[in-house]
């Protein structure tokens, strides 16, 4: 979806190909890591569980390379306006995710709620139900952990499944329930053994085009997880949507599908299947990622791009930490936006023809702190503030849903 642009866009199949990097040096705005609990190990998942469709099949495919349409120009600026805010007094809001009918789920990381929040901004419900109450009671955490991402099923309008990431004892875990109206039913678990911490704990959750779950997620204050491949940690997952693993992830049995990450809270896919995550860096850089099956994104050897001659992926565009500390990310058909933590600015990457263009600073020091961003229905992007989650200073209201209407320059 297109956020209202003025004048309207050009239809677009736009694609990643080069990667394009800046490079400045800054600090982090992470937690002291500290020891990671919950095993390393995949226990919902298995090969012959799942049957993805044909590796040909479009429609079904795994998010393919592609080439860009270079008659698609270049959005190099836009200018973003603030809307009246959906929903305040928020705390530590963390997931956020659109409903068919235009109201949002917001997950709450410390409260370990599921808000509901309507689209006319009248006063937000709490989730009941079997389901809610597990999120509650099950859910533990401290620091960066809790009640993380929320995605719903791609077929949502038949099954009502919604999809939640949470710290528990043993560790971080995906699980599902159906939602109907603001009863949340029992739980079933996804994908467990995803090891936890005070700190990188990852947490983001997204359905891509060809119908898998992707899981982000981090190295738990243990850097060497990041590499092992047995380790669920540090790596971006796919799985089905009941738990099992394709059989065309890059290893048999395995829902790793890409590693070498420290602290992925951001995944999104352009219109023609690329996929783009945001990765928190430690002292210097922070970065946005170009996916791919079996890609090895460096950590902890490399932070930021100058990997390549080692076998890993350079990141697409890089920033200093302080300037960025990236959460959620957007997509839409000209730009790749991102909500900073740390640089409390929304971050935009225009899209083009020969990778991505320059970055721009959209709303910086307007709202703060920025968790996630999401596209609405109405075109318009939504973002959530995060403000009162223990290191930044809360404002009036906080925390936010607010509406952001983005115009070409």
């Amino acid at each position: 979806m297109t956020p209202r642009t003025h004048p309207a866009r050009r239809p677009a199949a736009l694609v990643l190909a080069a990667a394009l990097t800046l490079a400045v040096a800054a600090c982090s705005d992470d937690e002291t890591p500290s020891t990671p609990t919950g095993t390393a190990t995949a226990t919902d998942g298995s090969q012959d569980g799942a049957d993805p469709a044909d590796p040909t099949d479009e429609a079904t495919d795994a998010p393919s390379e592609g080439a860009l349409d270079p008659r698609d120009p270049v959005v190099e600026t836009v200018t973003a306006t603030l809307g009246t805010p959906l929903a305040t007094g928020l705390e530590a809001p963390w997931g956020l995710a659109q409903l068919p009918d235009g109201d949002w789920l917001v997950t709450e990381r410390d409260t370990r709620a599921v808000k509901l929040v309507p689209a006319d901004a009248s006063a937000p419900t709490t989730l009941t139900g079997p389901g809610a109450g597990d999120l509650v009671e099950g859910t533990t955490g401290t620091g960066e952990g809790g009640l993380l991402g929320v995605a719903l099923s791609p077929t949502f309008a038949d099954d009502g499944l919604v999809f939640f990431y949470r710290t528990a004892e043993e560790g971080n875990e995906v699980l599902s329930g159906t939602l109907d109206g603001t009863t949340l039913g029992e739980l079933t678990a996804v994908l467990s053994g995803i090891p936890a911490a005070a700190t990188h704990d990852g947490g983001r959750i997204a359905f891509g085009p060809d119908g898998m779950l992707y899981v982000a997620t981090g190295d738990s204050g243990s850097t060497i997880l990041a590499q092992h491949p047995d380790s669920l940690g540090g790596k971006i997952l796919r799985v089905a949507p009941d738990g099992t693993v394709p059989r065309d992830n890059p290893v048999p049995g395995s829902p790793v599908w890409s590693l070498g990450h420290r602290n992925v809270q951001g995944l999104g896919w352009a219109q023609d299947g690329r996929m783009l995550a945001s990765e928190l860096g430690q002292e210097s850089l922070d970065e946005l990622n170009l996916v791919v099956s079996g890609g090895n994104y460096g950590w902890p050897a490399v932070e930021g791009p100058g990997g390549t001659s080692q076998g890993f992926v350079d990141p697409l565009v890089s920033w200093s930490t302080d300037a960025a500390s990236p959460s959620g990310l957007a997509v839409t058909d000209e730009g790749v936006y991102v909500a900073a933590l740390q640089g409390e600015a929304l971050l935009r990457v225009p899209l083009a023809p020969d990778g991505v263009g320059d970055p721009q600073t959209l709303l910086a020091g307007e709202l703060g702190r920025l968790r996630a961003v999401a596209v609405g229905a109405d075109g318009d992007l939504y973002v959530l503030t995060s403000n009162t989650d223990g290191r930044g200073e809360p404002r009036e209201g906080d925390d936010r849903l607010v509406p952001v209407v983005v115009t070409e320059d």
